[in-house]
């Protein structure tokens, strides 16, 4: 169960990545076809309008889907924000206490709003709801990586809850720990 599950994390975070990668890619065609139509302007020539048709809502929907599926492998990488001023101070019982709460709680959160990114995306497919630019997109294609990065965070804060419940420290703690050598000293208090 735990290779199939660091391996949902990494596929999340490539595909993350691979869509981070078609954003430049797709802005780098504009910006060529642009230098292209400015290049056969100052020539004398009648520029030829080059254009990818709805480039910007491309890139708008890769990046809406990659900010969403790397977010799982983001967790346990130990590259969200976590304030743990207080945390850092408690005794272990009382710190155990706060780390089980605040995965259950975002669990939770993350569950809720899994399910209805997921009710919007089968509503948008219901009522074949289509993006208002140049290419008309069924919206429900750019939902849908959305609702399945909310629902891998959630199967992860899922692990995240078990691990601490069966006496663990989170694996975002531990990445967070790993990256300091021997003789570094931990981040100021705040910032984790």
């Amino acid at each position: 169960m735990r290779a199939s599950l660091d391996m949902l994390y990494r596929a999340s975070g490539a595909l993350a990545a691979v869509l981070l990668v078609a954003i430049a890619g797709i802005v780098l065609l504009q910006v060529g076809a642009n230098l292209i139509d400015k290049i056969v302007g100052w020539s004398g020539g009648t520029p030829p309008g080059l254009l990818i048709p709805s480039y910007s809502e491309f890139a708008g929907f890769f990046l809406a889907a990659s900010s969403f599926l790397a977010l799982a492998y983001t967790l346990r990488a130990g590259g969200h924000i976590r304030v743990s001023l207080v945390i850092h101070h408690l005794p272990p019982r009382a710190r155990w206490g706060v780390e089980l709460w605040c995965t259950a709680v975002a669990g939770s959160l993350t569950g809720y709003f899994a399910w209805y990114a997921s009710r919007l995306v089968w509503d948008s497919l219901r009522f074949n709801d289509l993006s208002p630019g140049i290419v008309p997109v069924p919206l429900w294609i750019p939902q849908t990586p959305v609702a399945l990065g909310l629902t891998v965070l959630t199967i992860a804060l899922a692990d995240e809850f078990v691990r601490v419940l069966r006496g663990g420290s989170p694996t975002y703690e531990d990445a967070a720990q790993s990256v300091f050598t021997a003789g570094d000293s931990p981040p100021p208090s705040g910032t984790d």
